[in-house]
């Protein structure tokens, strides 16, 4: 097996370009930017070839007249290679940062509908590499090569047209060495680093994810005694990305190199036919030495070329990887945005958008499911099916099952996380028919294990209602059953660590609990609260979740494998052992 990964530009050469185009800024705000940098490098030239005949103009000791000119030019261009340099850095970093922004939020658009069901299978570590690391590469497209290759060719070109109209000769000299130092220089640097710089951006990724792997579990490995096993291929990750670098490094040493050999080959060629040509009086003195050191500053601008050229198969390597953490389609398990746009006044009316009083005896129920099933991205066979509940405001129904009976998996497809088969509607609404984002603010959702940020208490409740007050807060805190604890840990600037890492399991489902109160949702789902608990505590947080959560019209849907006192539940909802059908023969 190979050591490198797999390049998704390979298989995505469509979507890689769309990406690319994604990647280089408009025409208005990119072509200042290019102007500026050709008028910078066409001054650098010009300011050799004017400083090269004032030199040897002056060695003739002329009436200072005749040096004026060039005197003037002399400075003009020195001033205007620097303004013009200062120009072509603001006008393209400019360009190329507003279009990185549209980039960054494009791709977050197109990956949030994905998350998180449609990203359980991506590896964290590789997937922020891609996000991160790959998108900003991108902004090298327009500042790192399109504009240097642009630049290089036209000053190339024009340099050559202006030493030709000096002596012929001399121009079809220089610019078959320009040639041959393109062809050369790219051949040779593409032989011996091409492929090299291709798998910079793969090999990033699999160091980042090999790091954020050891970081997370750092505990678990020493307690298990793998960590030096995880270290040495740490360590392996390392040695592959540092020897694609230094090889990438050499190809560019390497085209450096030729260039540098035809700058002097133009150099020599351009004594060869420049001094026969003074011998016969066709050119002045001056003009040999415009035609002779003219080279060394065109070969300075046409040096851009090489690091150019490194830089395209980096960024269209990233651009690969971005485009394959994008499914150009979404997987048919993730539900789509709601086909009817925001929604009507119908529907708002129809789904309460506070917790509601007891509903009266024959009203449409808060939740209604009827045969529901859902599936995770690319599993052959559902998940969970054939599940009907009724859910009214008050109501406290503990969904129970076995693991691996699909509960999880319902609870994500209540939320929209995942699609679902079969009808499923709030206050009557078919939930396909209201916004993502309003279904999400009926139904709240306290998963297994809860997430967590490496912040204070408040914080960490904010998130759910930022205008709540520090008095709102502690009361919440009061309802789950924590508030003593926060006290005692310093109130609410107590910090819970990285995902919780200060906190046990049963007080990260409390303080997930309170987050939910806070959010106020007319429905509250909670998946699995005991999973992370000791037995002897799992009845008394299950007691402290629906008494918190009771009140005020609220309803529960409790999902546990666990047994619930009956005294606690109005209704109870048993999901079928589907390891066990699979296996039953027929």
């Amino acid at each position: 097996m190979s050591d490198v990964p797999a390049r998704p530009s390979d298989a995505r050469p469509a979507a890689t370009r769309a990406v690319l185009r994604l990647a280089q800024p408009k025409a208005r705000w990119f072509l200042p930017g290019l102007a500026a940098g050709v008028l910078s490098a066409l001054s650098a030239v010009a300011l050799l070839a004017t400083s090269a005949w004032l030199i040897t103009r002056a060695a003739e000791q002329p009436p200072i007249l005749y040096l004026s000119m060039a005197v003037v030019g002399v400075r003009a261009f020195a001033l205007a290679r620097s303004a013009f340099r200062y120009l072509e850095r603001l006008t393209g970093h400019d360009a190329a940062f507003r279009r990185l922004v549209d980039l960054r939020l494009g791709v977050y658009e197109r990956i949030v509908p994905l998350a998180p069901a449609g990203l359980a299978n991506t590896r964290r570590g590789d997937l922020l590499s891609r996000l991160v690391r790959d998108v900003d590469d991108l902004q090298n497209l327009p500042l790192r090569v399109v504009q240097p290759l642009a630049t290089a060719g036209l000053v190339s070109v024009l340099s050559v047209v202006g030493v030709w109209l000096v002596l012929p000769a001399a121009g079809m000299t220089l610019g078959l060495c320009l040639l041959l130092a393109g062809i050369l220089g790219t051949l040779s640097a593409g032989a011996v680093a091409a492929r090299s710089e291709r798998e910079l951006a793969p090999l990033r990724g699999a160091l980042a994810d090999e790091v954020l792997e050891v970081v997370e579990n750092l505990d678990v490995l020493r307690a298990f005694d793998v960590l030096d096993e995880r270290l040495a291929s740490l360590a392996r990750a390392d040695q592959r990305l540092r020897r694609a670098t230094l090889r990438g490094s050499l190809g560019v040493g390497v085209q450096g190199a030729v260039l540098s050999l035809f700058a002097g080959a133009a150099t020599v060629a351009a004594l060869v036919v420049g001094i026969p040509a003074h011998g016969s009086s066709a050119i002045a003195g001056p003009a040999v030495a415009v035609i002779v050191l003219v080279p060394l500053a065109v070969f300075e601008v046409f040096g851009l070329i090489p690091p150019a050229l490194s830089a395209w198969r980096q960024v269209r390597s990233s651009a690969g990887r971005v485009a394959d953490a994008l499914p150009a389609e979404i997987p048919a398990e993730i539900p789509a945005e709601s086909r009817t746009g925001p929604a009507t006044e119908t529907h708002r009316a129809s789904a309460p958008a506070q917790p509601a009083q007891p509903a009266p005896a024959g009203t449409v129920p808060l939740l209604e499911l009827d045969d529901v099933g859902a599936a995770w991205p690319g599993s052959a066979a559902p998940a969970v099916s054939g599940v009907t509940l009724r859910l009214a405001p008050g109501d406290r129904v503990h969904l129970a099952g076995p693991s691996g009976s699909g509960k999880t998996t319902l609870a994500q497809a209540l939320v929209r996380f995942l699609e679902h088969t079969g009808s499923y509607r709030l206050g009557g609404v078919p939930v396909r028919d209201l916004p993502q984002a309003e279904v999400r603010r009926l139904v709240g959702l306290c998963e297994q294990h809860p997430w967590l940020f490496d912040d204070s208490i408040r914080q960490n409740l904010l998130f759910a209602r930022e205008t709540a007050t520090d008095d709102e807060l502690r009361a919440v805190l009061d309802r789950v059953g924590l508030g003593a604890w926060a006290e005692q840990r310093g109130g609410l600037d107590a910090q819970v660590g990285e995902r919780g890492a200060l906190v046990s399991g049963g007080q990260a489902q409390r303080i997930a609990l309170a987050r939910a109160l806070l959010a106020d949702f007319p429905v509250l789902v909670v998946d699995e609260p005991t999973a992370n608990v000791d037995a002897g505590q799992a009845e008394v947080l299950v007691r402290d979740i629906l008494a918190a959560a009771a009140g005020g019209g609220r309803a529960v849907l409790l999902i546990s494998h666990t047994p619930v006192p009956a005294e606690l539940i109005t209704a109870r909802v048993t999901l079928p052992d589907r390891a066990a059908a699979r296996q039953r023969p027929e």
